[in-house]
């Protein structure tokens, strides 16, 4: 007996309906009110960056993140090539460049040693301090750790190489609200950690974003852009090119109730997690990724290898039991748009593409599903 299991749908079974209708009763439902104030303070209670700033999406976060850091034109930019696209976009929105990295076989994170190996044969630092790409002869500014599926990146090796070459670091957070590592909240190690709220996030806003970060100064840059750069509050003067990237009051009522939930969250997902685990363990032919020392993951996604030439075939199968599953994100540097772009060393990330998928893994998914899906899945590999 089959039953329709979706890959990632929202649990939404707090104050959300309360605290939306406080908005609606009130009239304050744009991009100024109470709920975002409060939707920001939680997100600095929680993350423990002492600055917040509420935005329309997470590729709005990670846009305004870069260019109050001052990338610009003709920089570059090193992004891990198997995220999702918004990342490179958002370096593409500055006029810059992405470098494509490859993925560690293990996390699917950034793979640090091929970043040092790039920028150890490839790059050089001038007399005031500034990496350039010896080909390019491009100005290397920033480096975007994604921690994928929320397992952590390795920030430590990460930051490291970051201040050996003069880059600052932008994490992208978005799948990663409640990850830590070494006992630290995802999107604290970096100039900025930008998040979002999408249907599919941890929480949701129903769609919304959100950057930390630990300098005022920046907070304040980046609060500036996202309200269109307007710098008078009674005239209408305006002294840069400014975005329309205000959260609502509406979505965030909404996230403020979700936040109230997200320890319940995280330890649901946990536990989820656990399950596929403990029921996969003696399936070889899936593994499940799982986290590494000093990670700490909200598993937001559940990701599986398989062999190649089964992955298609087993996503085909599992639908058609009503089953939701996904690929993985394709790697970037085969897009149309960045296939002239720099991409180094790449092979983790084609094979990861091949073999790895997503299963269900929404906060309100039963047991009983879970045990359906690891079923139907070793149900395949025996018939096959």
């Amino acid at each position: 007996m089959s039953r329709h299991i979706p890959l990632s749908v929202p649990s939404i079974h707090g104050n959300e309906w309360k605290y939306v209708k406080d908005c609606l009763d009130s009239g304050w439902v744009s991009s100024v009110g109470a709920y975002v104030d409060s939707f920001e303070r939680s997100l600095v209670d929680y993350t423990g960056s002492p600055y917040a700033v509420a935005t329309a999406s997470g590729t709005a976060a990670l846009h305004v993140s870069l260019l109050a850091s001052g990338i610009r034109s003709g920089d570059e930019v090193i992004v891990p090539t198997l995220t999702f696209v918004a990342t490179a976009n958002a370096v593409r929105y500055c006029g810059a460049e992405p470098v494509f990295m490859d993925c560690d076989r293990d996390t699917l994170c950034i793979d640090v040693e091929k970043i040092n190996a790039f920028l150890e044969g490839s790059a050089y630092i001038d007399d005031n301090g500034v990496t350039f790409n010896r080909i390019s002869k491009r100005p290397i500014r920033a480096i975007i750790p994604v921690h994928l599926f929320g397992h952590p990146s390795d920030m430590e090796a990460l930051n490291e190489t970051a201040r050996r070459y003069n880059l600052f670091v932008i994490e992208d957070a978005t799948e990663s609200l409640g990850s830590e590592y070494m006992g630290k909240k995802t999107g604290s190690f970096g100039k900025a950690g930008c998040f979002s709220f999408n249907g599919n996030k941890i929480i949701t806003t129903g769609g919304g974003g959100m950057v930390v970060t630990d300098n005022e100064g920046l907070s304040k840059k980046i609060r500036h852009l996202t309200t269109q750069a307007r710098s008078d509050s009674i005239e209408y003067d305006h002294d840069e090119i400014g975005f329309n990237y205000r959260l609502t009051n509406v979505q965030a009522a909404i996230g403020v109730a979700q936040m109230e939930k997200i320890g319940e969250f995280i330890h649901i997902k946990r536990k989820n997690a656990e399950l596929y685990r403990d029921l996969l363990a003696g399936q070889n032919e899936a593994r499940l990724f799982w986290e590494h020392d000093g990670g700490k993951s909200n598993f937001w996604y559940i990701t599986i290898k398989v062999p190649g030439s089964h992955k298609m075939p087993l996503m085909e199968y599992l639908q058609s039991r009503e089953i939701q599953t996904r690929p993985i994100w394709k790697p970037l540097h085969t897009l149309p748009m960045y296939r002239d772009s720099t991409a180094y060393d790449i092979s983790n990330a084609l094979e990861a593409y091949d073999t790895c998928m997503n299963l269900p893994c929404s906060i309100d998914i039963r047991e009983e599903d879970i045990e359906f899906v690891v079923k139907s899945v070793m149900h395949y590999f025996n018939k096959s």
